[in-house]
């Protein structure tokens, strides 16, 4: 189950209210504050100096912070709006698109856009670029080893035993890389380069993530004994990448697959090396890894959609607890060191209706001001 279509789902879950921060390792203690009420699905932020840039897929608009929690459009009519970045310069801006078919979750368009002032719009289309090279065909998805118990359960229940990649893109976040760009493809399992001209090429194919069936899962799925201790490999569902301090691509993945008590938190973090693609991962467990953040001093900040928190992980991989905040999906660190959140409006009919939210979790050291013009 692809980004969106989890994201989707997960609305349904409790509506938001902002938890009492709890106590970090990381400094200065986060202090949640809500800049905006106005959003529905905050899927990425971007902050360049003072301006603070916003891609709401609900809303199908690229937006700017303004005053007293206003929302100035930057772009509007953009389908499935999610990714947004800056140039390092604040000079450039670049978002992310998806048509989706919400009648059988079926991406039929993709891609980045490339803004920059006195030069118009570049359109790089992922989807066809998928179309014609579909890299992640190379990994093999489903059952290891199975039985014919187990393929004949899976046919009966209609969940693919074996398969490879297939044709799919849902362009969902990006970021700078020099003067290129990286773009998270949640649909292709893949990082894709994109030049300032808007030519693609595939920067790394994310590995499946193996997952054992255990007695619990098997019973809870319905499915026999004969599928107990058989591996599944689901497909890697990246959702955020960033440049850390080391230069390295930081990335967070959904396990492709359902995310819950049943099979427990998969999603993950990988490290991926942007000279050669190899990725490693660097920490697992996390329930719904939507987004990353990654502050001055290297500490990696993960949004965890489904659990309502935010992790910190250490370079080393350590995980610890960060603060509470419900429905968190964005999170984003300006270089003066703030750190800020998008959480998604509630839909959960049990609860009273919330709107999305930006939050500003914590401050940075004041510096001069670059705003795209």
């Amino acid at each position: 189950m692809r980004a969106a279509h989890l994201l989707v789902a997960g609305l349904t879950m409790a509506g938001l209210t902002l938890a009492a921060p709890v106590a970090a390792t990381a400094q200065p203690k986060p202090d949640p504050r809500v800049a905006s009420d106005q959003l529905a699905a905050p899927f990425n932020l971007a902050v360049s100096g003072d301006t603070v840039y916003v891609a709401d897929g609900f809303a199908n608009m690229v937006a700017t912070l303004g005053p007293n929690g206003s929302l100035i459009p930057v772009a509007v009519d953009q389908p499935g709006a999610a990714g947004v970045a800056t140039s390092s310069d604040g000079s450039a801006l670049v978002w992310t698109t998806t048509v989706t078919d919400m009648g059988t979750f079926t991406n039929t368009a993709s891609g980045l856009h490339l803004w920059v002032p006195g030069g118009g719009t570049v359109y790089a289309d992922t989807f066809a670029y998928e179309s014609a090279h579909n890299p992640d065909q190379v990994n093999h998805y489903g059952l290891v080893n199975p039985n014919q118990c187990a393929l004949d359960a899976f046919a009966e229940m209609g969940i693919p035993a074996s398969y490879t990649g297939g044709i799919d893109s849902h362009a969902y976040s990006v970021t700078a890389l020099g003067h290129s760009w990286v773009v998270a493809d949640a649909g292709a399992n893949a990082l894709w380069k994109v030049s300032a001209t808007g030519d693609i090429s595939t920067l790394a194919v994310l590995p499946a993530q193996p997952t054992v069936i255990t007695a619990g899962a098997a019973s809870a799925l319905g499915l026999p004994d004969c599928a107990i201790g058989l591996t599944y490999n689901f497909e890697p569902v990246p959702t955020d990448v960033e440049v850390g301090r080391d230069g390295m691509l930081y990335v967070t993945t959904l396990p492709g697959g359902p995310e819950s008590d049943v099979l427990g938190a998969r999603g993950s973090l990988w490290k991926v090396n942007p000279s050669t693609g190899a990725a490693m991962k660097l920490a697992g467990g996390f329930l719904g890894a939507t987004n990353l953040a990654i502050d001055k001093s290297g500490q990696i900040f993960v949004a965890e959609y489904f659990a309502g928190r935010i992790t910190l992980v250490k370079a080393s991989g350590k995980k610890s607890h960060y603060l509470d905040l419900p429905n968190v999906v964005a999170l984003e660190s300006g270089r003066d060191g703030s750190l800020w959140a998008g959480t998604t409006m509630s839909l959960d009919p049990s609860q009273p209706p919330m709107p999305g939210t930006i939050v500003k979790i914590k401050d940075g050291v004041p510096m001069a001001s670059t705003v795209l013009r």
